[in-house]
Parts: structure tokens; sequence; C-alpha cells
């Protein structure tokens, strides 16, 4: 997960004005549509999950709506105006473009009373893809609890980086939401991918992503810590574990610290802690490069803090003395996945 506010890891994402606020909250771009990779605007993080209400028209218009909502977000957000819309076209289960275009139609009373009620917890630093239920990540649609991690765009370049290995069999570490998982099997049609989390209530999450997208058949989801039990061997290890500092985790702002799941933050006095335990149990699962049939060997891929880097990379080297290991930086420049190639 990616925590760096202005120049200190621990905290959150640097907010680089409204876009890069929108980018960590997995909305891509603000105007009337929110499109990526060729998908179609669907009320940009909707996921199916609202539901129309009755009620007696007479509650104000879509407009004034918008208008008061902005005016209230304003203190927690960069674009106040963008969530706003993105709440109500939750909630009407249409395109914020209807919206935009159409900012005469009357909203019924239980329109109006649920989002009221949604943009009231908003406001409260209550993140805004937990209310929507749902988050685009790498070109998906993705359901989220509170029960897991807010998937990060940053998260995104240690997929593509998977990606473009081709491996025929992965395990995916915390796998949380299922998001890796998910978008490597979608995008390996011929890999098979275990996926491991310690937590059951996040692994149910993961299930239900594997079945939206049609791949619990390659999709193995595995209660387990780290890599117990073990699976393999396996072309690539990944993961996004946790790696903020355990002394740091009172810092972060509150939508971070009151409301996303602690056990997929905390990486221990010095944020390594799990990444330790992870490259020290990676070579029992590890392929063999003399059977990696062509492949171009087995690998680790770990996303890190962005100050992590030099002391993941000593780690790294620590535990495979023999690996080419790197480190390589997210869109922003900063360090954000370790590579260890076998």
């Amino acid at each position: 997960m990616n925590t760096e506010q202005e120049d200190n890891p621990a905290s959150y994402p640097r907010i680089r004005g409204a876009l890069d606020q929108l980018a960590m909250l997995g909305i891509r771009a603000p105007g009337p549509t929110i499109q990526r990779r060729g998908k179609p605007d669907r009320a940009d993080a909707d996921c199916g999950q609202s539901g129309r209400q009755s009620g007696a028209v007479g509650s104000g218009t879509i407009g004034n709506a918008l208008r008061r909502a902005a005016i209230e977000l304003a203190p927690v957000t960069d674009a106040p105006r963008l969530e706003a819309e993105v709440l109500l076209a939750h909630v009407l289960e249409t395109s914020r473009t209807v919206l935009m275009t159409h900012p005469e139609r009357p909203l019924t009373s239980g329109q109006a009373s649920r989002y009221n009620a949604l943009v009231h917890r908003r406001a409260s630093n209550y993140p805004l893809p937990y209310l929507t239920g749902c988050i685009e990540f790498s070109g998906l649609e993705f359901e989220l609890t509170p029960e897991v991690l807010i998937p990060r765009p940053e998260t995104e370049t240690l997929v593509d980086l998977a990606l473009a290995r081709r491996p025929r069999s992965v395990v995916d570490v915390g796998t949380g939401s299922g998001c890796i998982a998910v978008s490597l099997a979608v995008r390996l049609p011929e890999a098979i991918v275990y996926a491991i989390e310690i937590s059951p209530a996040a692994l149910a999450v993961a299930r239900r992503n594997a079945e939206r997208h049609g791949v619990t058949e390659r999709v193995r989801l595995v209660v387990g810590d780290v890599l117990t039990p073990r699976p393999g061997p396996v072309d690539l290890i990944v993961s996004n574990p946790p790696y903020v500092p355990t002394g740091e985790l009172a810092s972060l702002p509150a939508s971070i610290r009151n409301h996303e799941p602690w056990l997929a933050l905390d990486g221990g006095p010095d944020g390594l802690s799990i990444i330790r335990r992870l490259l020290g149990q990676a070579p029992a699962v590890l392929r063999p490069l003399a059977s990696a049939q062509g492949h171009p060997g087995s690998a680790l891929l770990v996303e890190i803090g962005a100050d992590q880097g030099k002391a993941a990379n000593r780690l790294a080297r620590a535990y495979f003395p023999r690996a080419t290991v790197r480190v390589y930086p997210d869109l922003a420049g900063r360090d954000r996945v370790l590579e260890v190639q076998t």
C-alpha cells in the first residue's frame, strides 16, 4: 500500500491536486466520463451494489443536491464535486454523464435521504470506495468491504511486471480483496494462481471477486500466513504486504487509521517484518531454474514503501545471493516494487 504524504513515507499518498486524489480512490480522471482500457462509463464505482429507492418527489433536484454535497465534502477531499457526483451516481445507479446533462431532474425523498447519509459519512473521513463498495483496479472492477485494504493505483506497477513474465503458476501472498490474483488470472488464461490470506473475512471478498470475473477454477484461495501452507513450486510469487512501520500507524490520516484494516498495514518495527519472512520462505516455493521449461526463470515481486528500496534490496541479496535483484519505480518515480530474479 502506498502511504506517502509529502516526503513522509509513513503517511497518506501524496496529493498533487485533484487528479492524484482521485487516482488514489480508483477514479481515473475528472470529467463527464471515466474510462480505462476501453471500459464504458458506469457510475464510476457502482459495482451494482446500490438499489433504487422510492419516495415522494419534492426532495430537490440533482443539481441542487450536488452543490450542497460538494460544499459538505470540501474539507475532506481535493475533489468535492467529483466525489459528490460519484456518490449520487451510485445511489441512482446511473452515470455521471446523466447527472451532468440532467441537473434539473428531481430526486425522490428516498434517494435524497440515502444520498445525504452517504455524503455525511464521507464527510466524516470514511473512505469513498467503502461507501460505493467497489473500485476499479487494473481495468477491472472489484468489490470492496472494510475487511480489505483499498487497492491503490501504484500496485498496478506490480501487476504489469507480473504480466510481462507470462507465468504459468503464481502465488499471491496477502491477497486481500484478490485484486492482484484476479487481475493476473483474467489476463493469463493458462495460469493457476494461489491466493493466500490470513483473514477469512478478506478471503471471502476475494472469493466473490474471483466469481465476479469468472476465474474461480484457476484462483485457488487459501487461508494461510505468508507462504504457510506452502504451495508450489511456482514460477512467480507476488505480494503487496503490510509495510508501514508499527510506530507510524498512529500518524496515518484518519481515513486510513480508523477504517482500513491494520492487519494489512502493520509491517512491524521497521516496516519490513513480513517482507523479511516472505524472502526467507520464498526459496522453498519458487520453481528451480532447471524446470522453468523455457520461461525466464522464477521470480519474486513485492510492493515496498517509497523509502524502503535500499533496505529491501539488501535483504533480498542476503536471502538470494545468486539472484538478480532490482527495484522498480512507480509512475511517480518512487521506489515501489522489489524484483528478485532467480
